[in-house]
């Protein structure tokens, strides 16, 4: 090893103590896998810039550490590491890519309470919904791990008999992979479980306020085995992630590009996807209704909406946007739901009983109020909560509006935040009308005892829709009916 390099490693080295020893102070027990570089080509290395930008904890406005400000240089050297690891990866046998994956569910597994842990400190979410990610988020590793044995072809008859028809499934290359901070650790292993699984290699760029819990994840694939450069993270700061995105989209070494995230975002990912016809995958945001109809059982919505509404402070874009109530149980409803409400506790995610973590950041916190005040101002009664909260500049109280109209911009607009609004409805007719009223149909929730209305309202509503009925948590499903 040269000079330059030994003192570089030297360097990387006591950066990485230093900002080890200060996790550890917030709880980690062994945090050897956290990271500051970027991850590419099976390497650690700094931004070309030698730049870094700051990671705060929401809670408390501390710094967490700092991390590579990577620019188009960086993602451009990640591509090319993936691009060529693909030439390679793509030969590796089903049971090969399998064995990989599943040595890093295991490895994640053992780290789950470490991962929970600093997902907290970047995030601001409660740590029993940190712990909860993790173990969904490496399923997917481990579904995955499963799935990459079952990649079959198939055998379709000809029309001809000369001839025989066969399909074979190949992977489709290099994979750009762009995250969302509200669930850091679950969108990558989703999409970078799948594309190993296939034998597609990666780039992933975590968003900016989250990029913690990628390089871990980074660090235990490389301990997992798997080869250098199948796996790339590249780290950016606000300012370079459009360079670095367009990047991502544009490259011809890269075959498809898979973003959750807002809609004005995929949007912008969508245009620079097609001048390369690229395949893409958008998952984007919503504007859920919540529907309670008089036939429900009143006790199941409320717990319903608490689930669909308050996780992860309200920052998912399947959250419960627009609730709807029918008139004959809206009262009751209202009751029942601020009773629950009450109960929810406030404050860092990493003391014990809390359920209602921050916003993630001052920005995100400026624009829930604005929706609740403009609300307020067009006629809409705040029942309890409509500010701030005193446990922190980014946390904003438990709040519930009542009196909302479809014109206002609580129902337009995707809230974000612990804010429930509630209409109240006569006719279902109406409130699938009111339901069906928006450009986002990504997800949707009603509560119905009766089985005709379950079928109907089902068949209404255009969104991936979630159907209750007298509603029972089980975790993994989408659709949830009980007899």
């Amino acid at each position: 090893m040269t000079a330059p390099s030994l003192f570089g490693a030297v360097l990387r080295h006591h950066k990485n103590r230093v900002l080890t020893a200060a996790l550890r102070g917030h709880g980690l027990r062994f945090a050897s896998f956290v990271r500051q570089e970027g991850y590419i080509g099976g390497q650690w290395v700094p931004a070309a810039s030698g730049k870094l930008f700051p990671v705060t904890n929401p809670a408390n406005g501390e710094v967490v550490g700092n991390v590579a400000d990577m620019g188009e240089q960086d993602a451009q050297a990640a591509i090319d590491a993936a691009y060529n690891a693909f030439q390679t990866w793509h030969k590796t046998t089903a049971k090969e890519r399998s064995d990989l994956l599943r040595k890093w569910y295991n490895l994640v597994q053992e780290h789950k309470e470490d991962l929970a842990h600093l997902m907290v400190l970047e995030s601001g979410k409660p740590l029993v919904e940190a712990r909860g990610e993790i173990a969904y988020g490496s399923a997917f590793l481990e579904w995955f791990s499963e799935e990459a044995r079952r990649i079959y072809g198939e055998v379709v008859p000809s029309p001809a008999t000369s001839k025989e028809i066969i399909f074979v499934r190949h992977p489709i290359g290099v994979a750009s992979m762009i995250t969302p901070w509200n669930f850091p650790n679950a969108m990558i292993t989703r999409k970078a479980g799948a594309a190993l699984a296939a034998g597609c290699t990666c780039v992933v760029k975590p968003a900016e306020d989250t990029p913690f819990s990628a390089l871990a994840l980074a660090e235990l694939a490389e301990k997992a085995g798997i080869p250098p450069g199948v796996v790339n993270v590249v780290t950016a700061s606000h300012d370079n992630t459009p360079a670095v995105g367009n990047l991502m989209c544009s490259s011809p070494k890269v075959a498809g590009v898979f973003f959750t995230g807002s809609t004005r975002v995929g949007k912008l990912l969508y245009r620079q996807c097609a001048q390369g016809v690229k395949r893409i995958g958008l998952e984007l945001g919503g504007n859920a209704p919540f529907i309670v109809f008089d036939s429900a059982n009143v006790k199941n919505a409320v717990a319903g909406l608490m689930l669909a509404k308050f996780r992860n402070t309200g920052q998912t874009c399947i959250s419960a946007n627009r609730v709807l109530v029918q008139e004959g149980v809206h009262d009751q409803f209202l009751a029942a739901l601020k009773e629950a409400v009450e109960q929810r506790v406030v404050g860092d995610g990493l003391k014990d009983g809390v359920t209602v973590g921050p916003l993630i950041n001052a920005t995100q916190l400026k624009r829930v109020e604005k929706i609740v005040q403009e609300t307020v101002d067009c006629g809409a009664h705040v029942e309890m909560g409509g500010s701030v909260h005193s446990a922190g500049e980014c946390f904003f109280q438990p709040t519930i509006l009542t009196g909302v109209t479809e014109d206002m911009c609580c129902f337009k607009e995707e809230i974000f935040g612990p804010v429930v609004a509630i209409k109240k409805f006569k006719t279902e007719e109406e409130a699938i009308k009111i339901a069906n009223a928006t450009e986002h149909g990504l997800a949707s929730y009603f509560y119905s005892q009766d089985v005709s209305q379950v079928w109907r309202v089902a068949r209404s509503l255009e969104a991936d829709h979630e159907q209750v009925q007298d509603q029972r948590t089980i975790e993994g499903c989408s659709v949830y009916i009980q007899a």
